[in-house]
């Protein structure tokens, strides 16, 4: 079923604002996502499945870095679960760019008189909010595993999280925007995302890896943004889980740096690329 393209008025300078195009693409991302009961509990249901079955398999067999013996896998691999819930919406939310296109709603967009970057922002930023209050939520149940949660933590969560959320979607924005096929999208996930988080130190820290893996590691830009979680979410006071990581300014730095790079090169390869004609 095609989806009828959006109408953007004109104003007396022939183009419109900024706040209003970013705004609608936005709100049409939430409201695609909260009308998909099933993209809901995919999102926040497998990452908690994998988090209990894989915590649970491997926290007899497995300590991280130098972990004494109060060291719990389950809270250790917590951070890379809410990691991944990030991930996971950022790959739903770039993926829907393929069905726009499917459907013609991206061309009515791109001929509308608003700047291109309007419809790189508004993605971004609609699969930013709903992968960082996603994360935020699933964050609740810190408490019930033995993870305190102050109010200072909260909110220095939050923007760890955005950040992250902001990097991923961008990147998977660029992803999307070169592929024709959702099916091409899903071999590309498997292929690069996946792996990103895995070698993120979610699984395992950095400094447990052999040397080649620890350089792909340390070359992953999502490693960072797991390390800042990880260090404000067990706070400065523990180190039993961030004694191998990087330090907080040095982890939020890269992330923003990611972010930043990923957003412009989402501009620069997507709509950007081609001020006149659009991908058919």
């Amino acid at each position: 079923m095609s989806v009828a393209p959006a109408v953007i008025a004109p104003t007396t300078t022939g183009e419109t604002g900024i706040v209003l195009p970013v705004a609608s693409m936005v709100w049409r991302e939430w409201i695609r996502f909260f009308r998909q009961p099933s993209r809901i509990i995919g999102v926040l249901a497998t990452p908690l499945v994998i988090w209990i079955f894989i915590g649970a398999g491997m926290g007899s067999s497995f300590q991280p870095g130098s972990a004494g013996d109060d060291s719990n896998y389950l809270n250790y691999f917590f951070p890379g679960i809410v990691t991944l819930i990030v991930l996971f919406t950022a790959i739903f939310s770039t993926m829907s760019i393929i069905q726009d296109r499917n459907e013609g709603f991206l061309q009515g967009v791109l001929v509308a008189p608003v700047p291109r970057y309007c419809l790189v922002l508004g993605k971004v930023l609609g699969g930013t909010l709903l992968g960082t209050l996603q994360g935020v939520i699933f964050c609740a149940i810190a408490p019930l595993i033995g993870i305190p949660l102050g109010v200072g933590q909260f909110f220095a969560i939050l923007f760890v999280l955005a950040i992250v959320a902001f990097s991923l979607t961008s990147l998977g924005f660029i992803i999307a925007w070169r592929l024709d096929s959702v099916q091409g999208f899903h071999a590309v996930m498997n292929l690069l995302l996946m792996p990103m988080w895995m070698l993120s130190g979610a699984f395992f820290p950095p400094g447990g890896a052999p040397t080649w893996m620890r350089a792909i590691m340390y070359a992953n830009p999502l490693t960072y943004g797991l390390a800042a979680f990880r260090r404000i979410l067990h706070g400065p006071g523990d180190s039993t889980y961030t004694a191998e990581l990087v330090s907080l300014p040095v982890a939020i730095g890269v992330t923003i740096l990611s972010g930043v790079i990923f957003f412009t090169l989402a501009n620069l390869l997507g709509p950007g690329r081609n001020t006149r004609t659009a991908k058919t």
